[in-house]
């Protein structure tokens, strides 16, 4: 598999991550698991060192150091919240035109830990109706969001959408079966539809630099078939990415 780099400098590299993939094994995962850093280290042929993750189900940015030095950089940027993310997220419902959740989460790895600070803010892209009556409703109705965690606490942006009653497509923890298989069904889409879309930093020469990961064909797919090429354009310009 050759992963698709979307930047790189002296001090470290950005992959553009497909969903179903690790970023790194882990003690809950066999041993025998391909994952992201160990694939990336046999396409660059070094030691690379992980500054974050994603969730296996989720797609996107991910960033790796290529020295301690450069990763403690990183790491402290990811800290301090400097580090700009953006999210896409197709969820059930009309979700409204502001997302902003600051529900406190608790720590999945220690059951016994106090709730975690976690704050998530958002827009609405663009909405959609389909004529198929999925559980007690008449319609089925589903939202394109633009998501941007504020903190890092783990599956914070499932956990929040779901928190707000817009739980995401795919999602098979926090989401709703009889959604995931109409988009299943229909559009032949098998994934989490979560994706890091976009993410700002600062490089070790003090440069703000920003890259956008391309979307995978099930995205394509969703996206067309609730024709939301335009409002995606629309965002895509006024980012500056268009």
């Amino acid at each position: 598999m050759e992963l698709p780099l979307l930047y790189e400098d002296d001090a470290m590299l950005v992959v553009n991550k497909p969903s179903g993939l690790l970023v790194h094994r882990g003690d809950a995962t066999s041993r025998r698991e391909i994952a992201l850093l160990q694939l990336l280290r046999d396409q660059m042929g070094q030691r690379l060192y992980p500054v974050h993750r994603l969730d296996r189900a989720t797609s996107g940015i991910v960033l790796f150091a290529k020295d301690p030095q450069a990763a403690a950089l990183l790491s402290e940027q990811f800290r301090k919240h400097q580090v700009g993310k953006n999210y896409l997220a197709v969820v059930r419902g009309w979700a409204p035109e502001l997302i902003v959740c600051d529900d406190p989460l608790a720590n999945l790895d220690r059951k016994d830990a106090p709730l975690q600070d976690a704050s998530t803010r958002g827009q609405r892209i663009a909405q959609v109706a389909f004529p198929v009556a999925i559980d007690r409703y008449p319609e089925a109705r589903y939202s394109l969001l633009h998501l941007m965690p504020l903190t890092g606490r783990q599956h914070q942006l499932r956990r929040h959408m779901k928190h707000l009653g817009y739980p995401m497509i795919g999602d098979t923890v926090y989401g709703k079966g009889l959604h995931n298989r109409f988009f299943r069904d229909s559009f032949a889409v098998h994934r989490l539809l979560l994706h890091h879309w976009t993410c700002s930093w600062t490089t070790s020469k003090g440069e703000r630099r920003e890259v956008r990961a391309p979307w995978d064909e099930a995205w394509d797919k969703v996206i067309q078939a609730c024709h939301w090429q335009q409002a995606l354009s629309e965002v895509l310009c006024l980012s500056g990415l268009g």
